[in-house]
């Protein structure tokens, strides 16, 4: 096996634990020392604290333009799951290869590295740049640093490929997701004098039943676009905590919800009705009680929707990619609607399938990470003959 297969640089990065809550920084110097081999120059972005750091480079000419191939080198955590296999050591098996971050999204960076020497082998005549981010897992925060710098430059790229899993089907547009943390403050006593206590669960559920009600309107029909599974915008309530025993009125209350909003659909509205049902309804009477009552609301992390059009460059380009005009959607996120916003038109398509995305045993088929090896390489063909 070449050491410049897939298969081969798909073993070397599962072997790198980029757990998002630890560092990546391993697998970016394996990633830069690999393509300096090659010729190729990276460039760097570090996170504030040094430990983390985006990647990017370019290959062919300079100041036209060119398709960016974007990844994201950190993957979920497998703890408490059950795997059977060792999840940072790549097992083959029947046709799958099995490893964190197989299928979200190694494999991609894999064909992605696989396909360099091709790249260069061939007079280019727009560039292909690759990107690979941190902390996506964890609300598409890393790439963001990267993207600033290239928003400021005077030819940044034309397009881009985000590699998530679709099975090699082209995907056009995900929604968008708002994650915020609740924060009610009452007032305790003993639970035998209740009333005279500003009971914080209790309200929490008054502003978590709010959120349902808001979920269930978002809901109707008159909402929906059928493009999007499920077909509407959702609310959800993940995490609570508080109390401290049965028999004290517990003073504090604080809750995670996130909506999962329809690209149009701008998320932060349903903070604000949170907040406006909160100081209307419920703060006053709290403060009757108890003065220093409040409720506070706190973005925990943010990211925009994507929803490319169907007739644009960049739609073309993935449906010459990958054999098919069948354009769709997919109900997680990514960070190509962060791309889109800096101005780089952006579409979705990968080997793998999320069904088995931060599951345990994760994998994804030797077929399709052949099949996107071979998308790569049509890639090649287009940059080489221009439009």
């Amino acid at each position: 096996m070449s050491e410049f297969s897939s298969r081969a640089l798909l073993a070397r990065l599962v072997g790198f634990a980029t757990v998002s809550r630890d560092s990546n920084l391993q697998l970016i110097e394996f990633v830069r020392d690999y393509l300096a081999g090659l010729g190729v120059h990276s460039e760097l972005f570090l996170n504030p604290e040094g430990t983390k750091a985006n990647l990017f480079a370019t290959i062919g000419p300079e100041g036209v333009g060119g398709v960016v191939l974007s990844g994201h080198t950190d993957v979920v955590p497998v703890d408490g799951q059950a795997w059977t296999l060792e999840p940072f050591s790549l097992t083959e098996r029947d046709g799958r290869l099995y490893g964190r971050g197989t299928a979200d999204m190694k494999g991609f960076i894999a064909s992605v590295l696989a396909a360099v020497p091709a790249f260069l082998a061939q007079p280019l005549r727009m560039p292909v740049h690759l990107a690979f981010s941190y902390d996506e897992e964890v609300g598409c925060l890393g790439v963001r640093s990267m993207l600033a710098a290239l928003q400021q430059r005077p030819n940044k790229p034309r397009l881009c490929l985000i590699g998530e899993p679709t099975e090699l089907k082209p995907v056009l547009g995900h929604k968008g997701k708002l994650a915020m943390r609740c924060q009610v403050q009452g007032a305790a006593c003993h639970s035998a004098y209740a009333p005279y206590g500003v009971n914080a669960i209790e309200y929490a559920a008054k502003l978590i039943g709010k959120l349902g009600e808001i979920g269930e309107a978002l809901a109707l029909p008159e909402h929906h676009d059928a493009r999007f599974d499920p077909p509407f915008s959702t609310v959800q309530t993940g995490v609570i905590n508080g109390g401290r025993a049965l028999n004290i009125v517990p003073e504090e209350c604080a809750f995670d919800f996130e909506v999962r909003a329809l690209p149009g659909f701008e998320a932060q509205a349903v903070a604000d009705q949170l907040q406006t049902y909160a100081e209307a309804e419920l703060l006053p009477r709290m403060r009757k009680v108890n003065g220093a009552s409040a409720i506070r609301l706190a973005p925990l992390s943010a990211y925009p929707g994507l929803a490319t059009p169907a007739d644009s460059e960049a739609a073309r380009l993935v449906a010459l990619l990958s054999g098919s005009e069948a354009f769709g959607t997919v109900a997680f996120g990514t960070e190509g609607g962060l791309f889109d916003q800096a101005g780089i038109p952006t579409v979705v398509c990968g080997p793998g399938s999320m069904d088995q995305g931060h599951k345990p045993d994760e994998f994804v088929s030797v077929e399709q990470l052949q099949g996107c090896d071979a998308m790569l390489l049509r890639l090649v063909d287009y940059l080489k003959q221009g439009e």
